[in-house]
């Protein structure tokens, strides 16, 4: 005699036991379910304020430094040449700019200077790089005036104003200004 009575979930799980449906479903659930949806590979979406994404069949968050580290590290083979991609110094200074092994970049400047190519070539290379320079030092002088009388809040529970010692905002600016203006008047387009 049983003590206790068997409900029709109880039996159906016994059931899908005795037949090996281990994952099997005993109770129907009525409400609220989530949508699931079938991503593949290199598939980008957000889920819950994240954005995510499948490589290698793994799922991935996808971060705003991925795009750095692809820069940063070197990898296994030179995409030019396809030769191994030793980790030293001159490989390493090579890769961020020209995304090239140092024996290629080598290789492609030669023929560049055999075919007369150069001056133009480092006039382009040192233009962008004084171009990036004046878009740093802008956006450092919107963040100097924007920044300069700050207002913080102590452990206390005191508000302190923060001015900067002595700097006449206008004159450092206006020289800012000036130095941004030559910079530019040097590159020619």
């Amino acid at each position: 005699m049983l003590k206790r009575e068997f409900k029709e979930r109880d039996v159906q799980r016994m059931r899908n036991i005795i037949k090996k449906e281990y994952t099997a479903k005993t109770v129907t659930q009525i409400g609220y379910t989530k949508a699931q949806t079938e991503h593949k590979e290199g598939d980008v979406w957000e889920e819950n304020g994240k954005k995510w994404t499948i490589k290698n069949g793994i799922k991935q968050t996808v971060t705003r430094f991925d795009e750095l580290k692809k820069v940063i590290n070197l990898p296994i083979a030179c995409p030019s040449c396809g030769k191994a991609m030793k980790s030293n110094t001159l490989n390493k200074k090579m890769w961020p700019i020209h995304s090239k092994c140092f024996d290629c970049v080598i290789t492609y400047k030669t023929e560049l200077k055999r075919l007369g190519k150069f001056e133009e070539y480092a006039k382009n290379l040192v233009s962008g790089g004084v171009k990036q320079y004046i878009k740093d030092l802008e956006d450092a002088l919107i963040d100097f005036n924007s920044e300069l009388d700050d207002q913080f809040v102590t452990e206390q529970g005191d508000i302190e104003t923060w001015k900067g010692k002595g700097v006449d905002k206008e004159k450092f600016t206006k020289e800012v200004q000036d130095h941004i203006q030559e910079l530019k008047d040097t590159i020619v387009p």
